[in-house]
């Protein structure tokens, strides 16, 4: 198993063990199931928790993305984005929880 995500899904994680591992498995079948590469795939998986207004998932997005190379001017260009398509408000609490994560 991969290091434990925070918060409730490190709680889940650790306390059903088996439903993780089977999550794990369904989030590398689906990422492996067409021809995105991971950077393409990280970067709809931040707009998609942005969508969803997920603070949660948008943290857990930038961390990985950052972690994978992406920049925090590219992670800030996806909050930007939304705005044309969420609004601006939804736009700006997206923003602010990109820069919780990222801090320049």
């Amino acid at each position: 198993m991969t290091k434990l995500p925070p918060s409730g899904a490190g709680k889940l994680a650790a306390n059903f063990p088996e439903v993780w591992q089977a999550y794990e498995m369904l989030g590398e079948v689906a990422a492996n199931s067409g021809p995105l590469d991971q950077r393409t795939r990280r970067l709809i998986k931040m707009a998609l928790s942005i969508g969803a207004n997920s603070e949660g998932a948008v943290h857990s997005h930038a961390r990985q993305a950052i972690e994978e190379g992406i920049t925090p001017a590219e992670l800030r260009q996806v909050a930007i984005l939304a705005i044309t398509t969420l609004g601006f408000p939804d736009a700006m609490a997206a923003m602010s929880w990109v820069n919780d994560i990222v801090k320049e």
